[in-house]
């Protein structure tokens, strides 16, 4: 679908240095409990997947049944907001495009997600661009588990995104900077976005931009209901 990118909600790393964020690099979205974290996530996911790409969702905390809920909601009011009827064949080519792997009960294990993507690359020759990972609990994980991340990045050649919870009791001061919880794992990811919500509206804000941190101005307005970018 060529005008989707016209409305993506990274639309707004046009503005960037590079344009996108890049294989072997990892990219987090920020935002506080409610506000779609998981919704402007699957928007990043179709923006890779409306260019051709392919891509694997994993989700720590939802089954695979309840994320394609997710996707196919998104993308039926997707259809809808750009006013298109004929989405069969939109549709095949996402789902052909697009694998979740689901690690619930605290069964996720990099290891196996390694074995999962070589099996995936190596039985069925689907290789992907992205990886989505939806559910990691930054203030419990650890560096450790996202400089293995940055690893398996570089090793798969894929970008991989990640959904992080922010809380509501920042201060001033962490506010004019890289907020928690990806203030002290800051060196290891590439683009940080924050997803704001404020009487001005919602808003998608770049605030990593590889080497570039905290870009105060640039910010992308979304629509409140479908999160396309307005602008």
């Amino acid at each position: 679908m060529k005008d989707f990118s016209q409305v993506s909600p990274l639309k707004v790393l046009e503005r960037s240095t590079r344009g996108e964020l890049g294989k072997g690099n990892l990219g987090a979205l920020i935002a506080g409990a409610g506000l779609g974290k998981t919704s402007c996530l699957i928007h990043i996911a179709f923006d890779r997947l409306f260019r051709g790409e392919k891509l694997v969702h994993v989700s720590l905390r939802d089954s695979p049944e309840k994320v394609a809920s997710y996707y196919e909601i998104i993308f039926s009011d997707l259809m809808k907001a750009q006013q298109i009827e004929q989405e069969g064949g939109i549709r095949d080519l996402l789902e052909r495009n697009r694998i979740i792997l689901a690690y619930l009960r605290e069964s996720f294990d990099l290891e196996r997600l390694r074995g999962n993507l070589d099996n995936l690359i190596k039985g069925i020759d689907f290789k992907p661009n992205t990886l989505i990972v939806d559910g990691v609990d930054f203030a419990d994980a650890g560096r450790d588990l996202f400089e293995a991340f940055k690893g398996l990045a570089e090793a798969f050649e894929v970008e991989v995104w990640f959904s992080a919870l922010s809380k509501a009791d920042d201060t001033e001061a962490e506010k004019r900077t890289i907020p928690r919880p990806c203030g002290e794992l800051v060196d290891l990811f590439s683009i940080i976005l924050q997803l704001i919500s404020s009487y001005e509206g919602v808003f998608l804000r770049l605030l990593r931009d590889h080497e570039r941190e905290y870009i105060p101005d640039m910010a992308m307005r979304l629509d409140p209901n479908t999160f396309l970018a307005i602008e």
